[in-house]
Order: structure tokens, then sequence, then C-alpha cells
């Protein structure tokens, strides 16, 4: 299935400042959340964004090859997920889904093109 094709659910956290490690490690690799959906068909993988201007906030975003998927590993994890989140309510200020997106198109990262100004001045000549 191309990425195109795939819908990623983002959502914003405000993280209180003792359980911010917490939240991390729940959210992270390997964490709890992770953990929760990883061998569910259709899961595709979660990331967590931290503000770096404002550290107490997060985004996660939760990838799935489609929302009926998505739909259906909540409905059979539902006490699993519902705990998770009760103790993740603990941790958080707040909680506000942004949206579920999909996306239209995948830019391309360059590298840059390292040139000192001797070589360029030198071609120049």
């Amino acid at each position: 299935m191309s990425w195109s094709g795939m819908v990623e659910i983002v959502w914003e956290f405000a993280v209180k400042d003792e359980a911010r490690g917490l939240f991390e490690l729940a959210y992270g690799p390997g964490g709890a959340w992770s953990k929760l959906f990883a061998n569910y068909p259709g899961f595709r993988g979660a990331t967590v964004l931290r503000d770096v201007r404002n550290p107490g906030r997060y985004l996660t975003i939760d990838v799935w090859e489609t929302e009926s998927q998505r739909e259906q590993a909540l409905d059979e994890h539902q006490v699993e997920y519902s705990e998770l989140e009760m103790e993740f309510e603990k941790w958080t200020e707040s909680k506000t889904e942004v949206g579920v997106f999909r996306m239209l198109s995948e830019a391309a990262v360059r590298p840059r093109i390292k040139t000192s100004s001797r070589t360029s001045r030198s071609k120049n000549r």
C-alpha cells in the first residue's frame, strides 16, 4: 500500500512537567501505546513530536493503512485502550484530537551541497 492511502491521526497533548519522561516512554518506540497496536493489521507506527519552544507540548501521529482498520482495532482493544487513556490522563493537562489526515504528496529532502568559496571563485576565473 502506498503512503498516500494511509491515514494519520494527530493529537496534541499538554503534558505535566513531572510526567514528560513517562509520556515519552509510553508513546516512544516499544512503549505501551505502540505495543497495544503493534501486531494489529493496518497499524504502521506512531511518531512523537515535542515542541522546541514549549517542552510540555507534544504532538502524536498514529499511522494506519485505513481508518476502518483503526476503528476495528479500537473496538477490539477497547478495555486496554481505556486503561492506557486513564493512565495518560494523570500525566496530561489537556488532550485534543487535531484531526485525521491523509497524505497528499511526499516531499523529498535533498542533501545540501557544500562548496567552498575558493572552489566557486576558481571555477569562475
